[in-house]
């Protein structure tokens, strides 16, 4: 499988994720709206708000349960990216000493694997496996997992461009509706007569509520924020370990010795 394949793999689930979270937000909108009192509702949705139920409030709570449905994504794919390094795609034994006619069974294993398209550790072998096959040369396989190494990186930075604008549209559309809620409330103040007993007490309370939901968003993006951190973060931890497992069990463990020969299973896979 190709990498334009394991794209297109990842971009299917994102659509069906993306509607699933949005129909979960329309679930949560309409909880909220019949079993909380209305101040709380007044200050979470927007409830009896000028334009409810297309509030501000509700679009940032379809923002974060779509970002964290995009979560719940790469937490899957950590996952996957995990149990690979539990699989034994290499001799671990300290012992062992691979030369080229060894790398041929590890290299068609990895082919059969579940996720080997998809994973980065089974990349990463067969990558290094394909460049010493085709070079024999320890240094240049050692030169191409540090260069996939940090193009993953870069992958995994790619994986997260929804996520980072979700973080920064939540407290943007907080701050869209202070700006709302604060035009509400000079435009009623302008209506108003100045002997109005009310006058201040309501525009304070519209004031208010706008100032609420800036609050909300924050608080929502903050969420989405430290989520993020914890999952990229165990995301590229495992991708390091992965870089050390074939170094340690492949690239250190090569051999080029009188006997070597060069294999022909790399033209015949390619073929």
């Amino acid at each position: 499988m190709s990498a334009i394949k394991r794209t297109e793999l990842y971009e299917t689930l994102r659509p069906g994720v993306a509607a699933a979270s949005i129909a979960v937000a329309v679930v949560l909108v309409t909880t909220f709206h019949f079993t909380l009192p209305d101040a709380i509702a007044k200050v979470l949705i927007d409830r009896g708000g000028l334009i409810y139920p297309y509030s501000v409030q509700n679009m940032m709570w379809v923002a974060f349960c779509v970002a964290l449905g995009e979560l719940g994504i790469r937490l899957i794919t950590v996952k996957a990216e995990g149990e690979q390094l539990r699989r034994n795609l290499l001799p671990e034994d300290e012992r062992v000493v691979l030369v080229a006619e060894d790398l041929p069974p590890i290299y068609k294993n990895l082919r059969a694997a579940q996720n080997a398209e998809r994973c980065f550790l089974p990349r990463l072998i067969k990558r290094c496996i394909l460049q010493f096959q085709a070079s024999q040369s320890i240094e240049q396989s050692a030169s191409l997992l540090n260069t996939s190494l940090e193009m993953f990186i870069h992958e995994i930075d790619l994986r997260y461009s929804l996520l980072r604008y979700l973080s920064w549209l939540i407290p943007s559309l907080g701050f869209i509706g202070t700006v709302i809620g604060i035009g509400h409330a000079l435009a009623y103040a302008g209506s108003a007569s100045p002997d109005d007993p009310d006058l201040l007490s309501e525009v304070t309370s519209r004031l208010a509520i706008s100032f609420d939901g800036t609050l909300l968003a924050l608080v929502l993006a903050s969420i989405v924020v430290f989520l993020q951190t914890i999952v990229q973060a165990r995301e590229e931890r495992i991708l390091g370990r992965s870089g050390e497992y074939c170094l340690d069990n492949l690239i250190n463990r090569l051999y080029i010795g009188p006997t070597t020969r060069q294999p022909a299973f790399v033209a015949k896979e390619n073929a």
